[in-house]
């Protein structure tokens, strides 16, 4: 079910709330956390039961590999076949789930064969939680999941907030939060807190997110030609809209989880604000960039190495980023763009040449801009098709299909704008201050947001939810 949904907002949440602190005042923690394993199961099998054993087998087997991985017991020849055993098998899921049509249509295409494969769906949330357990597995093998059980692994893996879309969370995020008897009570702080950031949540989603969708869709996917005023719209509109879709799922996410006391980590903090790609890369999707550096960037030598394999290790970091977020050569191109812009600006920071903020800015977003166009055309004649008119600087005409909306989608951009560039973040506004939100000021928030909501538009997808 979908965060944005009555099924959700008005059923799930809060049985599945009431019925863990219920059980929590009991004493029963172990019995809590198998309700809530429960609960998520339930929840991730709301879309379709179909690949419900996949992810319970995937979770027996990844625990089990872990386990082995922490014995002492057994060689060190030993535990290295099973960490990449382990880490093969999860890859090869993905592999077979997510591109094995990607590569069967490129072969074809470079072979000339025509080679068929059965009709494969992609299981929900897959690309999530493979990460998360490679990264259980590597971690294991360093022996630092030392001491958790089967129950805490399959909630650490299945919480419902973050199973979908992330945050792509680390072990050491939620295990010993769950342990905490502290966290065992409902918090009437945490409560109010949780409700605040849902709401917020919610409102990007619904009431800012899906009104750029319309400009988005109509530029990407129903336009054959666009002037240069409808370019820049169709493509501003999707940076804003996938930034508020995401950021609004991940403040829903957070929110929820800190209904039952979790606190779940910080996925976007301003992005938009960024005056480099690095620094850009260090508040877009948080949690990503932190995996990629641990389990990729690091593992594949960083920068311990000569500064020419650096910039290689940079490269290919981001270009493995780009291809995990789908089977697509325009994912390819936008992680290849984003290694590339990182690879400029080492060499350009290794001269210490400064550049002013507002140029820095401009250069920064206008970059990320461009970018997002590959990530959301559907093929290169799609993106060029943005790119071209985006350059008809001297094209006055205003196409048909924009012609009645180009006023509100201005006034949008201009909304939009002003919030990324100068509003808190979402966790910053529910947190600042002792007296910042009270249990009614937060349920009177989302009571009226999520009326607002429901009353404005349906429970559309999440735009991550493709990934």
């Amino acid at each position: 079910m979908l965060f944005n949904s009555f099924e959700y907002l008005l059923i799930f949440l809060p049985a599945t709330l009431a019925i863990y602190f219920a059980i929590t005042c009991r004493a029963r923690s172990a019995t809590a956390k198998i309700w809530l394993v429960a609960a998520s199961l339930g929840f991730y099998s709301w879309w379709g039961w179909v690949y419900l054993p996949l992810i319970m087998c995937s979770i027996v087997v990844n625990y089990g590999a872990g386990t082995a991985l922490c014995s002492k017991s057994l060689s060190q020849p030993v535990r290295r076949g099973i960490l990449f055993g382990g880490i093969a098998l999860n890859l090869a899921l993905l592999g077979y789930f997510k591109y094995a049509n990607f590569v069967v249509d490129n072969l074809n295409g470079l072979s000339g064969t025509d080679i068929r494969l059965p009709s494969i769906a992609l299981p929900l949330a897959i690309s999530f939680f493979t990460f998360q357990k490679i990264a259980y597995l590597v971690d294991s093998f360093r022996s630092e999941t030392v001491g958790y059980n089967f129950i805490d692994y399959s909630l650490f893996v299945t919480f419902f907030p973050q199973l979908i879309a992330g945050p792509i969370v680390h072990h050491k995020d939620v295990v010993p939060q769950f342990a905490d008897k502290a966290n065992l009570r409902p918090d009437d702080k945490n409560i109010a807190t949780g409700l605040c950031i849902l709401s917020i949540g919610l409102f990007k989603k619904v009431l800012i997110s899906d009104s750029f969708a319309e400009y988005a869709n109509l530029g990407f996917d129903s336009a054959t030609t666009l002037n240069c005023l409808a370019a820049w719209v169709t493509s501003l509109s999707y940076t804003f809209q996938l930034y508020f879709d995401f950021s609004g799922y991940t403040d829903m996410a957070i929110g929820s989880a800190l209904l039952f006391n979790i606190k779940l980590p910080m996925n976007f903090n301003s992005p938009y604000r960024s005056l480099d790609i690095q620094e850009f890369w260090r508040r877009w999707h948080i949690t990503l960039s932190r995996f990629l550096r641990d389990y990729v960037y690091i593992p594949l030598g960083g920068n311990r190495r000569s500064e020419t394999t650096t910039y290689l290790n940079l490269f290919l970091t981001f270009l493995i980023g780009g291809l995990w977020h789908g089977a697509s050569w325009m994912f390819v191109i936008w992680g290849a763009m984003h290694g590339a812009a990182i690879v400029i600006h080492r060499l350009w920071s290794r001269y210490g040449v400064a550049m002013a903020g507002p140029l820095a800015w401009f250069l920064t977003f206008s970059f990320v801009n461009v970018t997002w166009i590959f990530f959301r055309a559907r093929d290169m004649s799609s993106a060029t098709r943005v790119l071209s008119g985006m350059t008809r600087v001297l094209d006055g005409s205003i196409g048909k299909l924009f012609e009645m909306q180009q006023r509100r989608a201005t006034l949008f951009l201009i909304f939009a704008f002003v919030i990324v560039l100068t509003a808190k973040t979402t966790i910053s506004f529910c947190t600042e201050g002792d007296e910042r939100v009270s249990v009614v000021s937060g349920a009177a928030l989302a009571i009226s947001l999520i009326a607002m909501s429901f009353a404005t538009a349906g429970a559309s997808q999440f735009l991550y939810f493709n990934f």
